[in-house]
């Protein structure tokens, strides 16, 4: 909280939008993600008093296959039923979020944002190096300026901007963050071993440092600044 700026920015942690069991912020590394996809309130909220409201929600939907929750955790009779569709996973989780700003959210006061997917560089094939290669050791971005990597889901992002699309329909705007293909270039922002570990890599990592590289998460100061200096532009314009 900035006394001076009377501000108060906080983060909020809930990774897939709805309810689900990776919700604590410090204890999420769970192996089967349980997703209550028709249930948000628990976080949302929270959220209905803010000026302004930042949502970010892509990599955690990657995963090949969810469990789906219909019910609450504790119901005898609650449906769990696993689902590969990750498409149709994440349209249903943004019907949702988009229900409940829909009803719930103050159009006069509340400037919204979605941040569009943020991709990692896992595959070096992709810009042109061994196939059994990543992000380690990379020191320069990549140049092509119609680079799309293997791993940038377009599909996901064509989901959020059609849910997007229709709560303006509805006279509720949000502002889309398209940083994805602006971060797509940069495979040399990644931290990869300098990081901290929360296991010490074993001997045998250390003799292949690509084999736990971070390929997924920003260094900082980094290409995180870029999207703030965006979302910044943004706000700034609608004061």
């Amino acid at each position: 909280m900035s006394m001076e700026y009377n501000a108060t920015i906080d983060f909020y942690w809930s990774p897939l939008l709805v309810e689900s069991n990776c919700d604590d912020p410090a204890d999420h590394h769970v192996r089967d993600r349980i997703v209550r996809i028709k249930a948000i309130e628990r976080h949302a909220r929270y959220w209905t008093n803010a000026d302004i409201l930042v949502f970010n929600s892509f990599m955690w939907w990657l995963e090949p296959t969810m469990t789906l929750l219909w019910g609450s955790f504790e119901s005898p009779n609650a449906v769990y039923k696993k689902v590969e569709m990750k498409n149709r996973r994440y349209e249903m989780a943004l019907e949702t979020w988009s229900d409940w700003l829909e009803f719930n959210i103050n159009r006069s006061r509340t400037q919204m944002f979605f941040m569009s997917l943020s991709p990692y560089h896992k595959l070096a094939r992709d810009w042109g190096m061994q196939a059994d290669q990543n992000c380690y050791n990379e020191t320069q971005p990549i140049s092509r300026s119609d680079y799309w990597g293997s791993a940038t889901d377009k599909g996901l992002m064509q989901i959020a901007e059609t849910a997007i699309r229709r709560l303006e329909s509805k006279g509720l705007k949000v502002n889309y963050l398209n940083i994805t293909q602006l971060s797509d270039y940069r495979k040399d922002g990644h931290p990869t071993i300098y990081r901290k570990q929360w296991l010490p890599p074993t001997q045998e990592q250390l003799l292949d440092p690509k084999s736990y590289s971070d390929c997924v998460h920003w260094c900082l100061p980094g290409v995180p600044d870029v999207w703030n200096q965006i979302l910044y532009s943004y706000i700034i314009d609608e004061i």
